[in-house]
């Protein structure tokens, strides 16, 4: 599922408070230290949600699945032998990838390199004939007006007025050209609901 040469991304920052430069790299290139790295960023970023990661052992096998399904991939921005972050993707079709997950170190949070993961994924997809990638976000923790909402039975009339409230992913996606297209109500629990989004690849 590769279909581009090993990608290889230098980005700096020179103003940035901490070191900021990385490595773009697919996620087979990772290392055992690496892949470990990898699952407990998921437990750091994702273990509070009800459906999250909630353990490493349950992480490593998240991780697992991306070198075990033919159906799924990666990327990971390095610095110096360590994971900042890293992005998969699940391909449904020929037409249709799933960006999930997306996370990346609490540390090296906003010096663009979810940005770069993101953009990295899309130019993939775009050199295979992707034309939609989607994904979904979850509120589990207030970061939208939907959150602790009952969406029954007008579930489109509700998502209509949608809009973030606190920190919330959807502010970040829609920053990057992904838009709202959905919602599934209460997957985490009553009045948690995952909220849906997709970009169009040109």
């Amino acid at each position: 599922m590769r279909g581009l040469q090993d990608l290889v991304v230098i980005m700096r920052w020179m103003s940035a408070p901490i070191d900021a430069e990385f490595r773009i790299v697919h996620l087979d290139e990772l290392d055992s230290s690496q892949q470990e790295q990898a699952a407990e960023a998921l437990v750091e970023a994702f273990g509070h949600q009800p459906s999250g990661y909630h353990t490493v052992d349950i992480a490593r096998s998240e991780v697992a699945r991306f070198y075990a399904d033919g159906t799924r991939a990666g990327f990971a921005a390095v610095s110096d032998g360590a994971l900042l972050g890293w992005i998969g993707y699940i391909a449904h079709s020929e037409h249709a990838w799933e960006l999930h997950p997306l996370v990346v170190q609490e540390p090296r949070q906003r010096l663009g390199i979810g940005t770069t993961l993101v953009s990295t994924l899309e130019s993939h997809a775009r050199a295979l004939g992707v034309t939609t990638i989607w994904l979904g976000t979850d509120d589990d923790f207030g970061g939208t007006n939907l959150y602790g909402q009952d969406l029954y039975p007008d579930v489109l009339d509700a998502l209509q007025q949608v809009a973030p409230t606190s920190g919330h992913p959807i502010s970040f996606y829609d920053k990057l050209g992904y838009v709202v297209v959905g919602v599934l109500p209460d997957t985490s629990g009553p009045g948690m609901h995952d909220i849906l989004m997709a970009k169009r690849l040109r």
